[in-house]
């Protein structure tokens, strides 16, 4: 038997947005796009390659030793990247579920009457 540490009451409410936020258009659109994003191996591969680069081009940057070929060899991928309809329906879909649930933030600060986003960050929430 499990202990429950928040009133049914609590909980109850916490679930409730939880399953509001994932029934969301915001978050169904995500969703859809992180699963074709999944199912684009290409898509996938891009993804790592720029990642790739950019590390190197950090390392790189901390001894002075980017040159224009690895900017170059970014941009280009980074080119290839807006091109990409499953890239930029996920990054973009992403960046609107962010911004969606910094607006839950705000509306449950302001119920609260508290920085909520602040005070989970403290308490290790999350």
């Amino acid at each position: 038997m499990v202990t429950q540490l928040i009133p049914d009451v609590l909980y109850q409410a916490t679930q409730n947005l939880a399953d509001n936020l994932a029934a969301s258009e915001a978050f169904v659109l995500y969703f859809r796009a992180h699963q074709a994003f999944e199912a684009d191996s290409e898509a996938q591969s891009l993804l790592k390659d720029i990642s790739s680069i950019q590390g190197e081009i950090r390392k790189k940057q901390q001894h002075n030793q980017v040159t224009q070929g690895d900017i170059d060899v970014l941009r280009a991928l980074q080119a290839q990247a807006q091109n990409s309809e499953t890239l930029m329906a996920y990054a973009n879909t992403q960046q609107d579920a962010v911004n969606f649930l910094r607006e839950i933030n705000q509306e449950i600060s302001q119920l609260l009457g508290v920085d909520f986003a602040a005070l989970s960050r403290k308490t290790g929430c999350c």
